[in-house]
């Protein structure tokens, strides 16, 4: 008996790991086909903490006032453009900021450092550092600029805005505990630029609108975009943010070059043939003449016809000098 049962349960045993790849479960699946059943519940699971996640960020606090503060520059611009009017000059220093491409694509990269900030503090060091070079250099203008064309880089300002591109672009790629205080350094030089397109474009007029809402602009491409990535902040950031680095590098690069590559002489008109024969014109003289006879008032009037209406003795060679 006691060797009957141990063939039996050897049997059993045996026929187990034959059976597990094969045996249907209770569901109808087999134990082979579970497996990738279970990868693929990973894998929505994984979706699912996602989404989970993006839900959860878009019902915070901060998500809905960094999305208030998007739509509050971003609605009044489109009003404005839509409705034909004339622009007051508070609309035109907001449109003013907007205009300028290459400190727009700073600014935006240095939101993306906003909104991987890890502190608020981080976040007000870098608008702080932006404020603490735009407004001084606008207040005092006037006595500031012809200091700065007296010095070496008064020579160099149309450099300032590329390397303030190449300063938001690097900053992107800075590890986390530099990243904040590369983003204030760029944060410096995107003032500086700006303050001298704003400076010189009110130069002597001092509309405090326009400045005003140049500033504001300034402020809202930099930070709104920051504070909407905020709530989502994460490792997944990382790689995106160094992409806009480079992106950012590369076209700073590109003006950069631009401006140093000497304009293209434009083409001059081709001079006629020295060797040509001349030609006469009727009551006008050759055509090379410097000076033309001027016409008669009745033909100008239409009361005659030109001579050489016809075509047929329009132009005529140059007849040969008598022999003496």
């Amino acid at each position: 008996m006691k060797k009957q049962r141990q063939r039996g349960g050897q049997q059993k045993r045996r026929a187990t790991p034959a059976l597990a790849g094969t045996t249907p479960l209770a569901n109808g699946a087999t134990v082979d086909a579970v497996r990738p059943a279970g990868a693929d519940a990973a894998g929505r699971s994984g979706q699912s903490a996602a989404g989970a996640r993006f839900h959860a960020g878009i019902q915070t606090r901060g998500f809905k006032l960094a999305l208030a503060l998007f739509l509050a520059g971003v609605l009044p611009v489109a009003l404005a453009l839509s409705i034909p009017h004339d622009f007051a000059f508070f609309e035109l220093g907001f449109l003013f900021t907007l205009s300028i491409y290459d400190l727009v694509l700073a600014m935006l990269g240095l939101s993306v450092v906003v909104g991987m900030a890890e502190r608020g503090r981080e976040i007000g060091w870098i608008a702080g550092t932006f404020l603490g070079v735009l407004l001084p250099m606008l207040l005092l203008f006037d006595t500031i600029f012809p200091i700065i064309l007296q010095s070496p880089l008064g020579d160099e300002l149309f450099l300032i805005a590329p390397v303030a591109v190449l300063l938001a672009g690097v900053a992107l790629w800075l590890p986390q505990r530099f990243r904040v205080v590369g983003a204030a350094l760029a944060a410096a030089v995107v003032a500086l630029s700006l303050s001298l397109f704003i400076g010189l474009d009110d130069f002597g007029i001092g509309i405090k609108e326009f400045a005003f809402t140049a500033v504001l602009g300034a402020l809202w491409i930099l930070l709104s975009p920051g504070l909407l990535l905020r709530p989502f902040r994460g490792a997944w950031l990382t790689i995106p943010a160094r992409i806009i680095g480079s992106w950012l590098v590369v076209i700073a690069i590109i003006v950069t070059v631009s401006l140093y590559v000497p304009l293209t002489p434009e083409p001059q008109m081709p001079l006629g043939d020295p060797s040509a024969p001349d030609v006469m014109m009727p009551g006008i003289g050759s055509l090379d003449s410097p000076s033309l006879a001027p016409l008669d008032p009745a033909i100008e009037e239409g009361l005659e016809d030109a001579p050489g209406g016809d075509g047929s003795d329009l132009f005529l060679p140059r007849e040969e000098d008598p022999a003496p």
